[in-house]
């Protein structure tokens, strides 16, 4: 059985995409990660990867250990990281909808949550293409849900913040986006629809074509968001 879906017509000058869970799957190697450091602890790994998507690793360690040095587990986690990059892939569609603005010169840019280095490993892993602007975690003060790194890209790409259409799986994305002032879009790669609580949802980018119209972009959607609410 099909779902259906509501056409959407969205208008933009730039688009910006978060990374893990947007446009890149990088699941196995994030559960590897955190699995080892959950079973050091004693903490139940559904706990950790329910708080940790979206979120600097360090705000995801202070949460769950308050007051502990950890300096030498953010190295241990950013060096698995770096190295583990099996069983990554792109998001199904995203390849394409990368190839669609790159062919017209679009400004795009990724806004992360991870250090520029992991970024960079985990797209070009997924056989996706580098943006021009990347705006990492360890290149801002404020990770999110705070819109510091969508307005910093905005600025990068010299697009208005009102001007962007944001991409995001996660609930502190979303919040990061609409604080920026841009137009925001969910993803139902990561969590479900209650869980996002947000207005339009796709599945994936095979529900997103971009079409060009002069110096703007017509976004067109299939959302789920009404169908998914009705579950």
């Amino acid at each position: 059985m099909s779902i259906m879906s509501e056409l959407l017509s969205l208008r933009c000058k730039a688009v910006l995409f978060d990374m893990d869970g947007t446009l890149v799957d990088s699941t196995p190697v994030v559960e590897r990660a955190w699995g080892q450091w959950a079973l050091r602890h004693n903490i139940p790994l559904e706990e950790v990867l329910s708080f940790s998507h979206g979120r600097p690793s360090i705000a995801t360690l202070e949460y769950f250990l308050p007051g502990h040095d950890h300096a030498a587990e953010v190295e241990e986690l950013a060096h698995f990281e770096e190295t583990n990059t099996e069983g990554i892939l792109a998001v199904p569609g995203a390849a394409e909808v990368l190839l669609a603005l790159q062919k017209q010169d679009h400004p795009w840019a990724i806004v992360t949550s991870a250090w520029r280095t992991l970024a960079e490993t985990r797209v070009t892993a997924a056989g996706l293409p580098l943006p021009r602007v990347i705006v990492p975690i360890d290149e801002i003060r404020n990770g999110k849900p705070d819109p510091e790194g969508f307005l910093h890209a905005a600025q990068q790409l010299g697009v208005a913040p009102e001007e962007c259409i944001v991409f995001e799986d996660t609930r502190p994305g979303i919040d990061a986006g609409l604080s920026a002032g841009m137009q925001v879009v969910g993803l139902l790669t990561t969590y479900s629809a209650p869980q996002l609580q947000h207005q339009p949802l796709i599945r994936d980018f095979r529900d997103v074509v971009i079409r060009p119209e002069g110096a703007l972009l017509t976004v067109e959607l299939n959302d789920r968001s009404k169908v998914e609410a009705l579950r």
